[in-house]
């Protein structure tokens, strides 16, 4: 019987160590990590070749807006799923889901290690599956984020990394924009990306706040009294196969918003005046904003990357 309670204490604090663990990541001390994030990203000279690692909320649409937004060559390959995480992306025996449909746009497609390991871009953009706290959980998140860096970084230590931090659910319980509001400290910095940098504090990753861009985006919409086009968030979000709201992946509008963003946090250089009538990755023209709108959208962009050191963009 005693042997029995006391396999029963070891598991109560094996599990309390779990949970420690969990809610108390080692983190590096705040001065180091404003001193790190102090330092800009070098901008880039000329037209970039971007990867993107991750799911359906990087999509086809984005990157090829991106695209169209960025200097002449700019370029650019992926390997996605559904809602895939990093995990999945690096073990061979773990299963990506939507492999072939996410992946089947033609020239874009480049296997992640092969390709991150090349040294042939010059930023590599990752990005973790929502929900995001059980991907920390249940799927090693910061592991699979310090290893898909390290190997972005010893193949090209000149080229940012970033996270890309993305969104949860409008139908979240806890509200989509509380969820944006908190998550960016809880989750994606203090559980993910600042639990990175206290084991690789050589090679920091940055950010592309997406998620922030669309809080953002709401707050000032609402603060001018409304954008002609738009009334909520629902309104960046795309439709569903049975023509719904598609409660979690963006449409067009929310698209272009989202690609501004990498635009600006990757060339750090404002997207104010930048063309807002493009066409999606199949060839046909994606939903325009109106012009009220577009201007709205560079602008909160480029104060959002400007006002957030962890983008590397300078202040």
């Amino acid at each position: 019987m005693r042997l029995v309670l006391l396999i029963l204490l070891v598991v109560i604090l094996l599990g309390a160590g779990a949970w420690w663990v969990w809610f108390k990541p080692r983190l590096p001390a705040p001065e180091m990590v404003t001193a790190t994030y102090a330092k800009p990203v070098p901008a880039p000279d000329g037209p970039m070749q971007v990867y993107f690692l991750g799911h359906s909320l990087v999509n086809q649409d984005m990157p090829a807006m991106l695209a169209q937004l960025a200097p002449e060559g700019h370029d650019y390959n992926s390997q996605l799923g559904w809602g895939t995480p990093m995990k999945a992306h690096w073990e061979e025996d773990v299963e990506i889901l939507g492999f072939d449909e996410s992946n089947a746009q033609p020239g874009v497609f480049r296997a992640a290690k092969e390709a991150i390991g090349s040294g042939d871009y010059d930023a590599v953009v990752l990005t973790e599956m929502v929900e995001l706290s059980d991907a920390i959980k249940y799927h090693d998140s910061v592991k699979y984020l310090g290893q898909w860096a390290d190997l972005a970084h010893a193949s090209r230590p000149d080229a940012p990394i970033y996270l890309y931090e993305t969104w949860h659910w409008l139908t979240d319980p806890k509200g989509w924009e509380v969820r944006l509001e908190q998550d960016l400290a809880d989750l994606w910095e203090n559980r993910l990306l600042l639990a990175d940098l206290a084991r690789h504090p050589d090679r920091p990753v940055h950010v592309i706040p997406a998620g922030q861009v669309l809080l953002n985006f709401m707050r000032a919409m609402r603060n001018a009294g409304g954008v002609e086009g738009i009334d909520g968030p629902e309104d960046l979000f795309g439709l569903d196969p049975e023509g719904k709201l598609d409660p979690i992946h963006m449409g067009d509008l929310g698209n272009y918003l989202v690609a501004l963003t990498h635009y600006a946090v990757l060339y750090q250089k404002s997207p104010v005046g930048l063309p807002h009538t493009l066409m999606k990755a199949n060839g046909t023209p994606a939903q325009v904003p109106s012009d009220a709108a577009a201007r709205l959208m560079q602008q909160v962009v480029w104060d959002t990357v400007t006002s957030y050191p962890k983008t590397g963009v300078p202040q």
